[in-house]
């Protein structure tokens, strides 16, 4: 009779138990070690791993190549924090390639270097601390992205500032980077400007990544991914793209202060005073407000975020992410929609 070894079963057994599963999912105990174990080593539930199998699933993905990530949100209907799986950069790029229609992609261009140190007031063993983060980061970074349209190679490029996209630690209450982008501000930047640049050349196949969505919030006033649009730091002035920028005299960016944001209450405090939202200004209310009817005439939400992420700031762009969400909310017309019908015309 074989004995069996208690050190090494216990050492065999996956992080998270294996859960009753699907026989058309085809794991067995070793893959779902190699899942829990290997693949998604920061998954604390059973249910955010399985998320991301049944994702690869329908997605004709190899999940053992990791093109998914279980990414922990903080839901505000729930009031807890969540796991989500969002696609990886390379499962933007694996998916852009099987249309036959990618034409490549350019080295990424990085705009001039931003001193900052961040402050924030955050949860650690059951009390708050206040900690401080100094990082050098690129103020922007884009990629273009190639796709062949009608015989032609055409070009897309969207530009994405880093403080308006980098992640952060401790949510809403806090500035704080997060840590892999603490350590790599260049390479997170450049991440979401390639998958920036391949949603706007690939709009039906291509959605947000793993490193746009870390640090954001679920349901929250203004559609996902939030990308610093209700908690942006900086100026609410809008800052030249770098297309603007070469065409500018001298050239350069002027760099964003470094003087830190005051620090917003702790949780608790944050819900006994009730704030007003920033209202927008006056001659951008009307304005907005018609790209969004143009819009809803034709069903043109994508291209009217996309124009009012391009074109508002601060209150202005809260105001119009809000109005965009509540007007799509809204029953429509039987008008049809027209393919080629840009809401940027409205402006």
């Amino acid at each position: 009779m074989t004995s069996t070894n208690p050190a090494m079963t216990a050492v065999d057994q996956p992080r998270i138990p294996m859960p009753a599963l699907d026989p058309a999912l085809n794991l067995t105990p070793s893959t779902w070690k190699v899942l829990t174990d290997s693949i998604f080593p920061s998954a604390k539930t059973a249910e955010g791993i399985l998320l991301a199998v049944h994702y690869c699933a329908a997605r004709n993905l190899d999940i053992m190549k990791r093109p998914v990530h279980v990414v922990p949100m903080y839901s505000k209907a729930q009031g807890r924090e969540i796991e989500t799986v969002w696609p990886g950069i390379a499962e933007l790029q694996t998916t852009a390639a099987r249309t036959g229609q990618w034409a490549g992609i350019d080295p990424p261009r990085f705009g001039p270097l931003c001193e900052r140190t961040f402050s924030g007031r955050i949860k650690r063993n059951g009390t708050w601390q206040d900690l401080e983060s100094s990082v050098s980061f690129p103020e922007w970074c884009e990629v273009t992205v190639y796709r062949i349209v009608a015989g032609q190679r055409c070009a897309f490029t969207e530009p994405v500032f880093w403080l308006e996209t980098y992640a952060r630690y401790g949510g809403a209450f806090s500035e704080l980077p997060a840590d892999m982008w603490l350590k790599r501000p260049r390479g997170q930047l450049m991440k979401c400007a390639k998958a920036a640049s391949l949603r706007a050349a690939f709009p039906e196949e291509a959605t947000y990544t793993a490193e746009e969505m870390e640090g954001k919030v679920i349901e929250s006033d203004t559609p996902l991914p939030m990308a610093g649009a209700a908690q942006e730091i900086g100026s609410t002035k809008r800052r030249p793209t770098p297309s603007e920028t070469e065409n500018a005299e001298g050239g350069a960016v002027e760099p964003q202060s470094s003087a830190p944001e005051t620090l917003a209450p702790e949780p608790s405090r944050a819900a006994e005073t009730p704030t007003r939202a920033a209202e927008p200004e006056a001659t951008m209310k009307p304005r907005i407000d018609k790209v969004i009817a143009r819009a809803a005439e034709n069903a043109a939400w994508t291209q009217a975020e996309q124009y009012l992420r391009d074109r508002c700031s601060g209150p202005d762009l809260a105001y119009a992410l809000r109005a965009l969400a509540v007007a799509q909310t809204q029953p429509q017309t039987d008008k049809p929609s027209h393919a080629d019908a840009d809401p940027r015309q409205a402006a």
